[in-house]
């Protein structure tokens, strides 16, 4: 079963520095009916402004991606990291017991990220941070698994069974992305459009497959996001 969502849909918040669009509840944006995805919790599609960005604040009991699709993010926490990342880098955050942490746009040009928040597998656990910087030849014309579960592959490892992949796709190339038995996803089209499964998707759209296989052909240069995880 697939289910597209458009980004006209979906939640938005213009706070001058920060615009977001959310795709599941969040901040002033409530709706019973669209709470999260099985585990996925929530994800925001942001633009940072130069020079702006979150002060430090709490989390807890949540595993925290970024994706940087724009721009720069500068991160620092409470356990004493402090990192900027640029576009195709990843950035993980497990907030467990409790952390502090800031993310800010120090530079002269606009941030993009999507936040992704991931209900962890257990409460109470040790909070830790990691970020990953890879070449983006590993996500052009095909898939690259980034993050999995601690037993998992990939080079970012969160407390949950679910894992994210990124791929760039030039325009007219096809990929297919199999969801197996008792699994499903969330992809994101974080950029471009395509058709998948002759649903056509165009930028900050997203879509949801239960058991199926997506099969995404490019109708333009296109960049996408996919969370897997266990059927819920």
């Amino acid at each position: 079963m697939i289910k597209k969502y458009s980004v006209e849909n979906m939640g938005s918040s213009d706070l001058g520095w920060l615009q977001s669009k959310f795709h599941f509840s969040f901040a002033d944006y409530f709706n019973r009916n669209n709470m999260n995805f099985g585990v996925l919790r929530v994800l925001n599609d942001d633009y940072i402004h130069p020079h702006s960005g979150f002060d430090t604040h709490p989390h807890k009991n949540m595993e925290i991606v970024s994706y940087i699709l724009e721009g720069k993010l500068s991160h620092k926490d409470s356990m004493g990291n402090e990192k900027s990342l640029s576009r195709g880098n990843f950035q993980y955050m497990s907030a467990g017991t409790g952390v502090l942490h800031s993310e800010h746009n120090n530079y002269d040009v606009l941030t993009r990220i999507l936040q992704i928040w991931i209900l962890p597998d257990e409460q109470g656990l040790a909070p830790n941070y990691g970020d990953f910087i890879y070449d983006e030849s590993n996500r052009k014309n095909k898939f690259f698994h980034a993050v999995s579960n601690v037993n998992g592959n990939a080079p970012i490892k969160i407390h949950q069974d679910a894992n994210i992949y990124v791929a760039e796709l030039e325009k007219d190339k096809e990929l297919s992305f199999t969801v197996a038995k008792n699994r499903q996803c969330y992809l994101v089209q974080a950029e471009g459009s395509a058709s998948i499964n002759d649903i056509t998707l165009n930028a900050r759209d997203a879509l949801t497959s239960v058991e199926e296989t997506l099969n995404i052909k490019t109708l333009e240069n296109s960049h996408f996001l996919i969370i897997e995880m266990m059927k819920a």
